[in-house]
């Protein structure tokens, strides 16, 4: 006979939850707004929410300080794509709000950051 734990417990990993569990079964973000380098910052963090599940709790907590996309995926250990969409929900809820970092308001590239790169280039 087998143990029931088996098949959604790992003794090394712990519970496993399928990502199709966290996103609700999506897959694909809808907000081409958010990239890795968006800005995420906490709006009503106290404020009661219709999401329930812990990443959303964990992103709204992370986010109490300005943080990147890409920051919170790492520190969630979870996919960007899923983080994505999970973050896009805390937007259309008013709990977070995104801000492009400052360097993608225009789209002139920054010349002294592409000399910094070339010299640090050269020097290796």
């Amino acid at each position: 006979m087998s143990d029931e734990r088996e098949h959604w417990y790992e003794d090394e990993a712990g519970p496993l939850v399928r990502l199709y569990a966290v996103t609700g079964g999506r897959s694909k973000a809808q907000r081409p707004d958010l990239d890795l380098t968006t800005l995420l910052v906490g709006t009503r963090s106290g404020a009661g929410s219709r999401l329930l599940a812990p990443e959303y709790t964990a992103i709204v907590d992370l986010c109490r300080t300005p943080l990147s996309v890409a920051e919170v995926a790492a520190h969630l250990h979870l996919p960007l794509t899923s983080t994505k969409l999970l973050i896009g929900d805390l937007i259309d809820e008013g709990r977070l709000r995104a801000n492009p970092p400052r360097n993608q308001m225009s789209t002139a590239p920054d010349l002294d950051v592409l000399r910094a790169v070339l010299a640090g280039i050269k020097r290796s």
